[in-house]
């Protein structure tokens, strides 16, 4: 049985007094929201924090706020539970909800929030295993080590993007709220991730995710597609976010991101700019979905095959737009 390590325990119940004590912690003190990530990855000594701060109880990091613009603000203590079920989201950001659903088991989306999956560690088969597993092979790059067991040769870790919320977040254009020691600033979601197994987000240690602003629902629509080895529980190993900005039955601007393929939510410009200014077709389609096969290269670090896994980025992306279309033609 793996064991957490003995750690010291706050709880704050102002953001204030979180950055506060995240600043008397140092480096060796972490945030903490519903644990579904960090705690089995302390109990694997991924992370080993001396002190673990809470953000659960601060009241200002949940609910969902419609604004007067007709954006809607998430708090990213929300759980995924209550993203998922909220009939404003449900309604409006379906695909938001969708995301949020498709992660995991109904318990662990009872503890999970929005800024932990938003803020997930990347994965790797060499890196999410037990510390003795790990030490008899030698430690990898990401923890402890030198080498990436992935690409022996790469001066990078290749640990994969899992979040099955953030590639939606990407499509969708939604910004985020980090708070620091120096204040708050707003950034875009596709600027808040590296392409990097180590260092994945833009986020300094010390900053909290507080909120997500989703843009207007104004003449827009959006899907996910998750490809898992199980229909629950997994982890993608492909995720497909699309989003189209129609005018009438033509598509005027849309995005297409993928995850599990890449240390972050890797936005298919290409394969986006290739249903512009269409009716979305069949062969338009087609077309999106080879632009996005091409320059998809999922690593051997995941489940299932890397050609397999290419090749069904192709048949992924078809059908999330199928489905963008059908529903544009139902209305």
């Amino acid at each position: 049985m793996l064991r957490l390590p003995s750690f010291s325990y706050l709880r704050p119940s102002t953001l204030a007094e979180a950055l506060a004590m995240k600043r008397d912690a140092g480096p060796d003190g972490m945030y903490v929201a519903g644990g579904t990530d960090l705690y089995p990855n302390m109990k694997r000594r991924h992370q080993d924090p001396r002190t673990v701060i809470a953000l659960s109880g601060i009241p200002s990091l949940g609910g969902v706020t419609p604004a007067e613009n007709g954006t809607t603000v998430l708090g990213s203590s929300l759980t995924l539970t209550e993203i998922e079920r909220h009939p404003r989201l449900r309604q409006h950001y379906a695909a938001v909800a969708g995301a949020a659903e498709s992660v995991s088991t109904p318990l662990l989306r009872n503890m999970g929030t929005l800024g932990g999956n938003l803020c997930l560690d990347t994965r790797c088969n060499y890196y999410n295993q037990s510390h003795e597993w790990r030490k008899a092979i030698d430690f990898c790059m990401k923890k402890d080590g030198e080498i990436c067991w992935v690409a022996p040769s790469s001066p990078r870790c290749w640990a994969v993007s899992s979040s099955d919320v953030a590639p939606v977040m990407v499509a969708l254009g939604a910004r985020y709220r980090v708070a620091g020691h120096d204040g708050e600033r707003v950034v875009a979601a596709g600027d808040f991730y590296h392409d990097d197994g180590m260092a994945y987000l833009t986020k300094g240690p010390d900053e909290i995710l507080t909120g997500v602003h989703l843009p207007a629902p104004n003449g827009w629509d959006a899907t996910y597609w998750k490809l898992r080895r199980r229909g629950s529980f997994d982890f993608p190993v492909l995720g497909v976010a699309a989003w189209i900005e129609w005018d009438g039955t033509r598509v005027r601007n849309a995005r297409i991101v993928l995850g599990g393929v890449a240390s972050y939510p890797r936005p298919m410009d290409e394969a986006g700019a290739a249903i512009i200014d269409t009716t979305l077709d069949d062969d338009t389609i087609a077309a999106a979905a080879q632009a996005a096969f091409r320059p998809a290269k999922p690593m051997d670090n995941t489940d299932f095959g890397l050609a397999w896994r290419k090749e069904m980025t192709r048949h992924y992306v078809r059908g999330a737009l199928e489905e963008l279309r059908s529903r544009r033609q139902g209305l």
